[in-house]
């Protein structure tokens, strides 16, 4: 989309795109509200300040939205689809990242009650593996904040995968 058009699209259509990026109810509305932006560069400074003020709350309403790594994605809508990019390295990963993966997830889930959240997109299955086993040994409320940037930065992926300000017929 370009940032003409979600400049002026609707209060509705306008969150539905912000939606994707990171399903935080106050934040979309802020992030909405704060049209017209003069660049993608302004959106996405806007939107990451906003993201640094993310509360735990904020953090679990967000993750119904995003599936397990190396988890089969399954759906048809904008946040599926976007989740299948992301982990489209996972697709080729070695069986032994798959399942060292796979049982790191589920002791994740066990030690912090909330699913792993990593920005995946630009990582190897080696380097999530290696992420995941390292917050392992975190204390939750560093976990916490952890996961909190993570979020963030997918958020701010998305944003920029999806709204661009480069002339109309070249994005």
């Amino acid at each position: 989309m370009h940032l003409t058009a979600f400049n002026a699209a609707s209060p509705a259509d306008a969150a539905g795109v912000v939606r994707v990026w990171a399903d935080i109810p106050g934040w979309v509305d802020a992030v909405v509200a704060g049209r017209p932006y003069a660049d993608v560069d302004a959106l996405a400074a806007y939107a990451g300040d906003l993201a640094a003020t993310w509360s735990p709350a904020d953090l679990e309403q967000a993750l119904h939205a995003h599936p397990r790594i190396g988890a089969r994605v399954s759906g048809e809508n904008a946040e599926a689809a976007a989740s299948r990019r992301e982990q489209a390295a996972m697709t080729t990963a070695a069986d032994d990242d798959v399942a060292a993966i796979a049982a790191g997830n589920a002791a994740y889930e066990e030690r912090f009650g909330r699913v792993f959240l990593i920005r995946a997109a630009g990582r190897t299955p080696g380097e999530i593996r290696a992420e995941l086993e390292r917050r392992l040994t975190n204390d939750p409320d560093a976990e916490t904040l952890e996961a909190t940037r993570q979020l963030a930065e997918i958020a701010l992926l998305r944003l920029r995968g999806s709204v661009t300000d480069a002339p109309e017929g070249t994005e």
